[in-house]
């Protein structure tokens, strides 16, 4: 489509060992300008006012963000998505997202597994916390060593983690993180701020998206957090296990603010340089894998130690938590 009123689309090819509906990771992104989507012949239709239609198969979608308030779509669009095992990411008009909705079913022991992850003891909840605050702190200090030579002091804070984190380690990295990594000694992690937080949020968001159809693939509910709970949250499973590749998006942000600003526009570009982030390759014991396919694999992982194999450690990749 040209000029930067359609969807941005990020194609990469499957992999069916590690996407468990054997379904592309592609983004699309509808964020300025009219458009309508509809389906034909399993084809997610574009249409715009002004342009030819353009078609691409629904079972190549990972993630559709619906920004623009001039965008449409029928019923048979969610539902084909849905099947598809796609997310959807629907944004308010000031472009920050308001909704995420995911597939009801995405795997043929979802029963057994819900059953077991709902009635997963709190010492167990606590290890997977204690394992997933350990990888957030150290790839937070990959980013840095990576960033400013220094990894503010992060490994030491990782190796303090318990189960459970009691003493709120997470937070104690976050408050060294955030200054160090904007070289901002004010700066704050505030999701209304009109500064870098706006792009943190889009990044956020399509990684939430990503992660949350993970779960689902793997037979988890979302809702069912380990740690992060909340009546009003339907995705605190995936806010848990999003924190260790948070670091992955904010690498991108630094990198924008640090050639434009932190007023920087959440311009097309800007957000194709943030939805890139999940294509980026990383190592793990000779494999270089995109960060759609190593969530995948957390989320595996996760589904298992819930279940039947509680020994089992919580898989992130070695190019995540370490420089």
């Amino acid at each position: 489509m040209p000029g930067d009123s359609g969807p941005q689309a990020h194609p990469s090819g499957p992999d069916r060992r590690t996407d468990p509906w054997g379904a592309g990771d592609r983004v699309l992104d509808f964020s300025l300008g009219q458009a309508h989507l509809a389906l034909r012949y399993e084809q997610l239709v574009i249409s715009r006012d002004g342009f030819p239609d353009v078609t691409t198969p629904i079972n190549e979608v990972a993630v559709a963000v619906l920004a623009s308030q001039r965008v449409t779509c029928t019923l048979p669009v969610l539902d084909a998505l849905m099947s598809a095992g796609a997310a959807v990411v629907v944004c308010n008009d000031a472009m920050h997202p308001s909704g995420l909705m995911l597939p009801l079913a995405g795997h043929f022991q979802q029963t057994r597994r819900m059953i077991a992850q709902a009635t997963a003891k709190l010492p167990v909840k606590k290890q997977l916390w204690r394992q997933i605050v350990v990888a957030k702190v150290q790839a937070q200090g990959s980013l840095l060593r990576l960033r400013n030579g220094d990894d503010g002091g992060m490994v030491a804070l990782a190796r303090r983690v318990r189960s459970g984190d009691p003493e709120n380690i997470e937070a104690q990295a976050a408050q060294r993180y955030w200054p160090l990594l904007f070289n901002d000694a004010g700066f704050l992690r505030r999701r209304f701020a009109p500064d870098q937080n706006r792009l943190l949020n889009y990044g956020y968001a399509v990684l939430r998206a990503a992660v949350g159809r993970a779960l689902v693939a793997s037979g988890l509910h979302p809702s069912l957090g380990v740690h992060h709970t909340g009546r009003e949250n339907a995705f605190c499973l995936a806010d848990d296990l999003m924190e260790p590749y948070r670091p992955v998006i904010d690498g991108v942000v630094v990198e924008v603010v640090g050639e434009t600003g932190e007023d920087t526009p959440l311009d097309p570009r800007t957000k194709e340089r943030l939805v890139n982030a999940l294509h980026e390759r990383l190592a793990h014991e000779g494999e270089a894998r995109t960060v759609f396919e190593w969530i995948a694999r957390s989320a595996a992982s996760l589904a298992r130690i819930l279940g039947d194999r509680r020994t089992e450690r919580l898989f992130f990749p070695r190019g995540l938590v370490e420089p």
